[in-house]
């Protein structure tokens, strides 16, 4: 089955049967070997069949309802008049219409060109959460360089998530073992972020510069596309961090057993991450004082303009510390030396600023100290 192929059953599953773009990925096989590759080759095919593959029978019926309307919309005669105009296709993070390319294009962050100076004075108001987050974004691109950003974001993601359970048992708030620690996701490979051990699913057939063109977007391939490999070492293919509380709480929908071996597995969207960097991130009452606009008076959109700025202060300055240290570091010290990195700079939990809950203040100056002086 070629790859355009596989592509197109994707979209398919993903878009028009509003399939979660992990199960689509995971059913590929089963339904190659069914012989069930194409929206018409499964609205010709039978409910059975498909309910064996899904292992779910309303995701069965979602499916070949999709795939014969869908049959049918194509095999529909289609006339052009005069007043009809031609629908502009738009980019969709879900997969849809859009190749990798676009969808990657996407999920671009901000890029700053703030001088060091101009970064050491800057004081953001955040919280703990999302500055985990931001520093396993950088860091992989340095530790897993081959990764797109859709990856790098998936997995950063399954850090805070593995990191605020842990956060949230030893404050008393949850007990019990982790889904993790009961054996949810056992067999699936694992990579290492922030020194925590992450189940991933492997992303076969994706590949992220399909739909590039010759003279697009070549500055930012490396940001936005990972690294092309060009010695004969190994490369990972595209990962998803898993969701394994999510795993484990899809037992609520069949035996545990089927829970536990049924190849469906949920994902952390890169969309979701990337959404709480943009909007986690501000300058701190202080420095919005300074201003010329007054903070109250602040439209939604300059507000909105104002976060994405501030994510772009922070994520210049974390890479400028990964710059420093990762032509001395292996990618495996990196990885563990970043954490160190976020403990010392994180906000305390006793510095959170009136009116503004748990959110404590992130001194740049204090991520660029800690880089290596050459």
């Amino acid at each position: 089955m070629a790859a355009s192929q596989v592509q197109s059953l994707l979209r398919f599953l993903s878009q028009d049967a509003k399939v979660p773009l992990a199960t689509a990925m995971s059913k590929v096989n089963e339904l190659r070997k069914a012989d069930l590759t194409t929206a018409q080759t499964i609205s010709n095919g039978e409910l059975k069949t498909l309910q064996e593959i899904f292992k779910d029978d309303k995701l069965a019926k979602q499916v070949l309802n999709a795939a014969r309307r869908t049959s049918k919309k194509r095999s529909a005669p289609t006339e052009s008049t005069g007043n009809s105009r031609p629908k502009k296709s738009r980019p969709s993070l879900q997969g849809g219409a859009a190749t990798p390319f676009a969808i990657e294009s996407a999920l671009a962050l901000p890029v700053s060109t703030a001088s060091e100076e101009e970064l050491s004075n800057i004081v953001l108001l955040t919280n703990r959460a999302p500055l985990v987050l931001a520093f396993a974004v950088c860091v992989l691109k340095y530790t897993m360089p081959e990764q797109p950003l859709s990856s790098r974001l998936s997995l950063a993601q399954a850090v805070v998530s593995a990191n605020s359970r842990s956060k949230a048992v030893s404050l008393g708030l949850e007990g019990g073992k982790s889904a993790e620690q009961e054996g949810w996701g056992e067999g699936q490979p694992t990579v290492s972020v922030l020194n925590r051990d992450i189940k991933v699913l492997k992303r076969w057939d994706y590949n992220p510069r399909e739909g590039r063109s010759a003279e697009g977007f070549q500055d930012v391939d490396h940001d936005i596309l990972g690294e092309v490999r060009t010695d004969d070492s190994e490369t990972a293919p595209p990962l998803w961090g898993i969701d394994v509380e999510a795993l484990k709480h899809a037992e609520s929908h069949g035996s545990e057993a089927t829970a536990k071996t049924n190849t469906a597995l949920p994902i952390y969207t890169p969309q979701s991450a990337r959404s709480y960097l943009f909007k986690s991130f501000l300058r701190t009452p202080s420095e919005a004082k300074k201003e010329s606009t007054p903070p109250k008076t602040k439209s939604p959109t300059q507000v909105e303009v104002e976060r994405g700025v501030c994510l772009g202060y922070l994520l210049r300055s974390i890479d400028l510390l990964c710059q420093s240290w990762a032509p001395t570091l292996s990618a495996d010290d990196l990885d563990r030396r970043a954490w160190a990195w976020y403990v010392r700079v994180r906000p305390s939990v006793h510095s959170g600023i009136e009116g503004w809950g748990e959110k404590g203040a992130v001194k740049l100056s204090e991520i660029l100290a800690l880089r290596r002086q050459s």
